[in-house]
Parts: structure tokens; C-alpha cells; sequence
């Protein structure tokens, strides 16, 4: 071989080796950390198929380039920050938190790995961000607004129940920043409204039905539920329950609605969380929590269900109906 005919071939194969040798390695497999508020991926389900559809939205598919290490409380309050150290054992590139106590749990357990939290009301009152438009930390995501919209789902209430007076605020004392924040809109909205607003505290599953039967036997004329995952998980129940004892219930979520709640007031849920799979994009390609704006929903849902209404003997306004962006008839 001549050579000039060596040098030629030597850098050829030289020139082909980086790309040989990219080839060759395998793809980064990202793990991302999922703290729950329910038992299971079932009770979780609506929830996460969304999630991963915002996955898929920017090319991760699960097995293949990511995997869901996700955690699941069942509503129990401490497990939740067991869960949230277990993950972050885990090592995971991301950690999402879904709503609330969640939320806290991740951000206590972590100040270096990057969290997503979606669905999470008042993050600036939980001090999990220093602002929605400069986070500051380690955490960013997406607000529901749950506890401003508290008042909104009050005057639904007023609104669609002649001579309301009395209304019972459904609230988990577990969540003790969460339930404080709620009360307090409460107190503020109700003199304002001529109600008199009146918190109801569970702490898990077994006392809901406990609390469903003071709000009646104390003659409430409403429930108006906050935001919480508690409340989520069981919707079905509470709904049966409200609607034995004949309670007009408002509650935050389309699923609540479907379950056979009178109207839920909120923005559309899912879409938050496969928001969540841009968020958890960025910040795998090098964004920082801290400079991600936290972002509010714009867009909220009334949706009311005529089976209840007629089923509670009420007569839904037609101003009411004409506002609604679903019925159940």
C-alpha cells in the first residue's frame, strides 16, 4: 500500500470512529420521581395517563427513555414525607409532586433535585417559591388556584340554593397550611356574601362520613369542598353521601362531577398535569427550577349535573345554565 493510500484510509476511519463509537452508547434513561396522593396508579389513573401524554409530547416514551419511580400514600399525612425521602434516595433526575401536601413533602426532602409541582394550591402561602415568577429554589410547576377560587365555588352555592344561609367548608385538617388558608377565605367571603361559612374538618377516609352527618344533622343547606386529594380519591363516596342526606355539594373537579357532585367550579385538571411534561423537558435539557415561572390556569370549568339538581329537588337558574361549560341531563 502507498502511502499517501494509508493516510487517506487512516483519517477516513478516523473521521468515522466518533461517530461509531455515539453509536454504541446507550441513550440516557431519566428516572423521574412521582409522589401521589392516592393508593395506587388505579385511584391515580386519570392523573397519570395525562402525565404521560405530556411525556410523550416531547419524545419520552416510559422503558424506553424514562422511568416513572412513583410513590403512592394512600392520604396518610406522614407517609407522605417517608415517601417523598424515599424517592430522592432513588436519586431521581426530577421529582413531581401532585397537589398539595405533596408538594411540602418533596420540597422538605430535597433541595438539590429539581421538583415539578402540578396541581398545587398557593405555593407562595406554602413557601415553596419565593415568587410565582421567580421560584428562587429548586421547585417550580403548576398553581390550581384552589384556594382563590374558594370563594368563587361559595357563590355557586348562594346562587343556586334559594335563602342559602348556612354552608359547611369541607376541609383536611391534615393539611394544616392548606386548611388554614381555605378558612380563611371562607371567613372573608362569607360576611360579604350574607353566608355564614362554616369549616368542617376531616383527617383521613374514615371520617368522612362522620363529617357528611354533622353537616346534616346541623342543618347545613350546602357543602362546598376544597381543593385537596383526600376529597379526589373520594369523590364517589362523598357524593353518595351528600346526595343520601340531600346536601347540594360544590366541589373543584370534572371527575367529582361525573361522580354525581351538584357542580364543580376549577380548572381542567389533567391538562395541568400533561402541562407538567414541559416543565419536566426543560429542565432535563439544563433549566433551572429557580427561573421557571410558576404558571396559573386561565381557563376554569363550570360544570353542573341536572340528575342531582332533580334529584335534590332544585331548580338550577337559567343564567347558571347558560354559564356552564358541560351539564349532566
Amino acid at each position: 500500500m502507498r502511502r499517501r493510500d494509508f493516510i487517506t484510509l487512516f483519517g477516513s476511519t478516523a473521521a468515522m470512529w466518533p461517530l461509531a463509537a455515539r453509536a454504541q452508547q446507550p441513550r440516557k434513561i431519566y428516572r423521574i420521581g412521582v409522589l401521589w396522593h392516592g393508593a395506587n396508579a388505579e385511584e391515580e389513573a386519570i392523573y397519570l395517563a395525562a402525565l404521560r401524554q405530556g411525556l410523550n409530547d416531547f419524545g419520552y416514551v416510559e422503558g424506553q427513555n424514562v422511568v416513572l419511580e412513583m410513590r403512592f400514600p394512600a392520604e396518610q399525612y406522614e407517609r407522605f414525607f417517608v415517601l417523598a425521602a424515599e424517592l430522592v434516595q432513588q436519586k431521581v433526575d426530577v421529582l413531581v409532586s401532585a397537589a398539595g401536601i405533596a408538594a411540602v413533602a418533596c420540597h422538605r426532602a430535597t433541595t438539590t433535585i429539581p421538583i415539578v409541582s402540578v396541581n398545587v394550591p398557593d405555593p407562595v402561602g406554602r413557601k415553596l417559591v419565593a415568587s410565582l415568577n421567580r421560584p428562587g429554589g429548586n421547585l417550580t410547576g403548576l398553581s390550581n388556584m384552589a384556594v382563590e377560587l374558594t370563594r368563587k365555588r361559595i357563590e355557586l352555592a348562594k346562587e343556586m340554593i334559594e335563602d342559602l344561609s348556612r354552608v359547611a367548608l369541607l376541609v383536611n385538617t391534615a393539611d394544616e397550611i392548606g386548611s388554614r388558608a381555605y378558612i380563611a377565605q371562607g371567613d372573608a367571603a362569607g360576611p360579604q356574601l350574607g353566608v355564614a361559612v362554616v369549616p368542617i374538618g376531616v383527617r383521613d377516609a374514615n371520617d368522612l362520613e362522620g363529617a357528611i352527618s354533622k353537616i346534616s344533622t346541623d342543618n347545613f343547606q350546602a357543602i362546598v369542598v376544597t381543593h385537596d386529594g383526600l376529597f379526589y380519591v373520594q369523590r364517589k363516596r362523598l357524593a353518595d353521601l351528600a346526595l343520601e342526606r340531600r346536601l347540594p355539594t360544590i366541589a373543584f373537579a370534572s371527575e367529582q362531577w361525573e361522580a354525581g357532585v351538584l357542580a364543580t367550579y376549577g380548572p381542567n385538571v389533567p391538562s395541568l398535569y400533561r402541562r407538567a411534561g414541559a416543565f419536566i423537558d426543560k429542565i432535563l435539557k439544563g433549566a433551572n427550577p429557580a427561573d421557571l415561572p410558576v404558571e396559573q390556569p386561565t381557563k376554569f370549568e363550570l360544570l353542573i349535573n341536572l340528575k342531582t339538581a332533580k334529584a335534590l329537588g332544585l331548580t338550577v337558574p337559567p343564567t347558571l345554565l347558560s354559564r356552564a361549560d358541560q351539564l349532566i341531563e
